[in-house]
């Protein structure tokens, strides 16, 4: 019998393989998913030495086959060597600097332990083994006492005589030697935590991919998919090798550039427009706000079209105020409470809904924006108008009528801001908002899928240079929410930031531009098809259903200046609806909860039931979470949303075969079949829906 075993060549028949124990087992298998690939590293099974962790540098991994009887164990184990040898081969080798590899090993897999679910570090609470107790030490560990950590060293027993912590690791140490998931949800807000259960953040999604979830959601957030973690966690080996033989500033303004080079290239967009990444959309009305002040001596007035239908805190964030009780640099602030430096504006706040709920016709709304934007004008203010394409119901306004109508009003001071939030835009629309000199706010996160909180903002070139010709700085408080790196080299303005890097936002921005590139990849003729065949379904599905209502009609688009052309912004791709139980339609808190039940686990609720409704039950289904909405003049409810996502595309796509194309498209209109028989079944039990 072979002593040591590729650990995916052994499948020993024993308790751990019993019927109640596969599905767990197939859990934590699925989250080793997480961990990086390294090429020529094998992970062997020890059966003569079952205690043993052996790491050989740049060779394999060697794990007794005890830890194998304790999967959460083995997978923390296996984390910890793997990332070891990652810094390994970073360092090119190099064995007297392998104290770093223990030292970056070991804070990555305490951080991965932290990300675990609470049912299983409890698994790992009465065990004694060195790296447990190491991470449970936490706080009380020094990089001091690592240098002289025998136990760790013997793990890859390098002699090193180097006892120095040198001072170029420090930065990479703080930045990168974290797991990608904990990057993708790190430089945002509190909104990004997961949870200890379900491990989900605010918005239904984690930062690592969940394939087994039905995952319609661009609307409002995506988990990451497995093509862009995977891309973006080895993007993460790259950086570290990079920090360590050129310096970690080096390296990390070239990849900053990186992504915004390729963003430009994806978008055709000339070098003279300038992007600058934001931690979110609301991060990006900020910063909308900030320069706006510095070019205008005048006093200024927002004016919001659809602030019913953007982010919440957009517009405190024009008034220059806290928009949460957290910055995306993890600093504590007070929500509502101006921020130093800003001064007074004005707001002004044009929804797309009356108050009785009635969605307000496009005239009725180019009105209001007119007679705002005239009246402004007389009183010898800056007008920034922000227009919507598309908002997170799927409408725009104003309309291109409405423009041109205001472009005649003499001695208007105006710059106009595109919400292009959703980027259901083609490269030729925003190529054509630049070329009328409108400043465009986009994030990788709504229907390009990316990891949530991925915004920016894109400026054309007369902005651009006007920005460059300013002597004044940015408003002070922004310290607390901005690095100087984030924004261009180029402007003074942005000199006394404080100093830093956001790997959140980059690595958020990385994952979200691979789902870009993979979309365009799709032929534009099979594109287009895919995106007709799917929201066609959608919404014929929706109507087939009794106890849906859409609250879309046959409303046109607004803004479709080339209507002859498709292009995705004059086709609906969002499809809200509103949830009917005996013809009534449902509270916003059922609504709510029926959102959370949909996108969870519900076969133990129906264990009676047979066993196709119990793997109906079962099943994951993330779409668009609730948005407050008035069914009549006298209820109060909420929608939720279907919504085409880029994936829909580019994974139908990943064989590169037309008729498994749209055989993969018809797949996922069979998962949208099955969302909707989750939402009836849910119904079925209306208990589900009490507190």
């Amino acid at each position: 019998m072979t002593n040591n075993i590729l650990i995916e060549n052994q499948y020993k028949r024993s308790s751990l393989f019993e019927k109640e124990n596969v599905n767990y087992l197939v859990r934590i298998l699925k989250r080793f998913n997480t961990v990086p690939k390294i090429n020529n590293i094998n992970i062997i099974t020890s059966t003569s030495e079952p205690t043993i962790f052996r790491i050989v540098p740049n060779k394999s991994i060697i794990i007794g086959s005890s830890f194998l009887d304790k999967p959460i164990l083995a997978l923390l184990y296996l984390r910890y060597g793997i990332e070891w040898q990652l810094w390994y081969k970073a360092l090119n080798n190099e064995k007297e600097d392998a104290v770093l590899c223990d030292i970056a090993a070991l804070e990555v897999t305490r951080i991965f332990y932290n990300l675990l679910p609470k049912d299983d570090k409890e698994k790992l609470e009465d065990l004694d083994y060195l790296l447990i107790n190491l991470i449970k030490k936490d706080a009380d560990l020094s990089t001091e006492s690592l240098f002289k950590n025998e136990e760790l060293q013997s793990f890859h027993r390098v002699k090193t005589s180097n006892n120095v912590f040198k001072e170029s690791w420090k930065p990479i140490i703080e930045n990168l030697a974290k797991p990608t998931e904990y990057l993708l949800m790190s430089g945002g807000d509190l909104r990004l935590n997961i949870d200890e259960i379900h491990l989900l953040n605010k918005y239904g999604c984690r930062p690592f991919p969940r394939p087994d979830a039905f995952t319609f959601a661009s609307s409002t957030a995506s988990s990451v998919s497995n093509f862009a973690f995977d891309k973006t966690d080895k993007v993460r080996s790259i950086l570290i090798r990079n920090s360590l033989k050129n310096g970690f500033k080096k390296a990390t303004i070239e990849f900053s550039e990186l992504l915004k080079s390729n963003l430009r290239k994806i978008f055709k967009l000339n070098e003279e427009c300038e992007i600058i990444f934001s931690p979110s959309g609301t991060d990006s009305a900020l910063q909308i706000a900030a320069i706006t002040q510095i070019i205008s001596d005048k006093e200024i007035t927002h004016i919001l079209v659809a602030s019913d239908e953007t982010g919440s805190g957009v517009a405190s964030a024009l008034k220059g105020c806290h928009f949460e009780n957290t910055t995306a640099l993890n600093i504590p602030i007070k929500k509502g409470d101006r921020i130093e430096g800003f001064r007074d504006v004005e707001v002004i706040k044009i929804p797309f809904r009356d108050e009785n709920g009635a969605l307000k016709s496009p005239t009725q709304l180019d009105k209001e924006v007119f007679d705002a934007v005239a009246k402004t004008k007389e009183l010898g203010r800056h007008v920034v108008l922000h227009t919507m394409d598309q908002s997170k119901l799927g409408y725009q306004a104003p309309t291109d009528e409405l423009i041109k109508k205001l472009n005649t009003l003499e001695d208007l001071s105006m710059q106009i801001i595109v919400d292009g939030s959703q980027l259901r835009l083609d490269p030729k629309d925003i190529q054509h908002y630049l070329n009328k000199g409108y400043i465009v706010t986009i994030t990788g996160s709504k229907f390009f899928t990316g990891p949530p909180y991925s915004g920016a903002l894109i400026l054309p070139k007369g902005v651009n240079k006007l920005i460059q010709s300013v002597k004044n700085t940015l408003p002070a408080g922004l310290t607390k929410y901005y690095n100087h790196s984030d924004w261009p080299t180029s402007w003074f303005c942005s000199t006394e930031l404080s100093d830093g890097y956001n790997y959140g936002s980059y690595m958020r921005w990385n994952a979200a531009i691979v789902e870009m590139s993979r979309y365009y990849k799709t032929p534009i003729l099979y594109r287009n098809m895919g995106i007709e065949m799917f929201c066609n379904f959608v919404e014929d599905s929706i109507n087939d259903a009794s106890f849906l209502e859409p609250i879309y009609s046959d409303e046109t688009k607004t803004n479709s200046y080339t209507s002859k052309e498709f292009g995705i912004r004059n086709i609906r791709t969002i499809f809200p609806f509103f949830i009917l139980d005996n013809n009534e339609a449902l509270s916003v808190d059922k609504v709510k909860k029926l959102y959370t039940l949909l996108n969870s686990d519900l076969s133990d609720l129906f264990e009676d039931s047979s066993l196709e409704i119990i793997r109906l039950a079962a099943q994951k289904c993330h779409i668009g979470q609730a948005v407050n909405v008035k069914y009549s003049n006298e209820i109060e409810s909420a929608i939720l949303r279907i919504s085409l996502g880029s994936r829909v595309i580019s994974e139908s796509w990943v064989n590169r075969d037309i008729s498994l194309f749209f055989r993969n498209i018809e797949l996922q209109m069979s998962q949208i079949t099955i969302t909707i028989k989750k939402i009836e079944l849910i119904l079925s039990r209306p208990e589900l829906l009490e507190d």
